[in-house]
C-alpha cells in the first residue's frame, strides 16, 4: 500500500468524525493562521478536510518561527498560531497568546537529504555524519529555522564551521529541500517532514542522536482573536487520533 493512500484514508476519517462531533458553523468563518514551515506538510494534508468538514476557510502563512514572532510582536491581525512551543509559552506569558488555549501538537526531529540520483552518505554516526559534511559541495539550512540554528551549533561541535560555512547556501526560512531540488546544493540539513514533503530529493536519515535536537510545536488561539471559537476547533480538529496518524506518516512524533 503506498503511503499516501494511507494517509488519505486517515484524513477522511478526521473529517468525518470531527463533522459527527462538531458539526457545521452556523455561519462559516475565515481562520487566520501563522505556522512555522515545519508544520507545512501536515497541514497540507489536514486542513482542506477541516474546511470541508467545518465549512471554515483557514488563511495560513508559513515562515521559521523567528520571523512570525517578529510579526505577531508587530500586531499582525491573526487567530491561530502555530510555533515552537518556548516561543508560545512566551507569547501567553506576554499575554498575546489566550491562557489555557495552546496545546502541544507533535515533535519534529532534524534530518539530511541529498540530490536524487547521488550515493547516500552514511550519517549513523557523529564520524560519519562529519565525514559526509565534508565531502558534500554545498550544504542548505536556514538562518532564522530553528533546525538550521542547532545545525550551526552541529558544525562548531564538530569543529568544521569554516568548511561549511564557506559552501554553505542559506536563506532566511522556507524548505531548503528545494535548493537541492533545483540543483542549488546537494545537501540539505532541515527537520525531517520539511524535507519529506519536497519532492525531487532523497531522505537520508536523521542527525546521530548524540547531536539530534527535537523542535516541539504548540498551537494557541491569540488574544484579541476575530474567530477564536473556529481557532479552537481547528486546535481540536489536529488533536483527533485520525489526525495525529498523519502527523506520524509524515515524520512527526505526537
Amino acid at each position: 500500500m503506498k503511503p499516501y493512500t494511507t494517509i488519505s484514508r486517515a484524513i477522511i476519517g478526521v473529517a468525518a468524525v470531527f463533522l459527527i462531533v462538531h458539526g457545521t458553523f452556523a455561519h462559516a468563518a475565515e481562520i487566520r493562521v501563522l505556522s512555522s514551515t515545519g508544520m507545512h506538510s501536515v497541514l497540507v494534508e489536514l486542513l482542506p478536510k477541516f474546511e470541508q468538514a467545518t465549512g471554515n476557510k483557514v488563511s495560513i502563512d508559513y515562515d521559521t518561527t523567528n520571523l512570525l514572532l517578529n510579526r505577531i510582536k508587530a500586531g499582525e491581525p491573526t487567530d491561530l498560531v502555530i510555533l515552537t512551543q518556548p516561543v508560545i509559552d512566551d507569547l501567553t506569558k506576554q499575554g498575546k497568546v489566550v491562557m489555557g488555549s495552546s496545546k502541544v501538537l507533535c515533535g519534529s526531529r532534524i534530518g539530511v537529504s541529498i540530490r536524487a540520483g547521488l550515493p547516500k552518505p552514511d550519517i549513523s554516526t557523529v564520524a560519519a555524519l562529519k565525514r559526509a559534511l565534508l565531502d558534500a559541495k554545498s550544504i542548505a539550512f536556514t538562518k532564522t529555522g530553528g533546525s538550521g540554528i542547532h545545525f550551526a551549533k552541529v558544525a562548531e561541535r564538530l569543529g568544521i564551521a569554516d568548511q561549511i560555512n564557506a559552501k554553505a547556501k542559506v536563506p532566511d526560512g522556507g524548505a531548503v529541500g528545494e535548493l537541492v531540488a533545483r540543483g542549488e546544493a546537494e545537501m540539505a540539513v532541515q527537520q525531517i517532514p520539511e524535507l519529506l514533503g519536497v519532492p525531487g530529493i532523497q531522505y537520508v536519515g536523521p542527525l546521530p542522536e548524540e547531536l539530534q535536537s527535537i523542535t516541539v510545536f504548540s498551537a494557541g488561539v491569540v488574544t484579541g482573536a476575530r474567530q477564536a471559537q473556529a481557532a479552537k476547533a481547528l486546535i481540536d480538529f489536529l488533536m483527533t487520533p485520525d489526525a495525529l496518524r498523519v502527523f506520524r506518516a509524515l515524520g512527526m512524533e505526537p
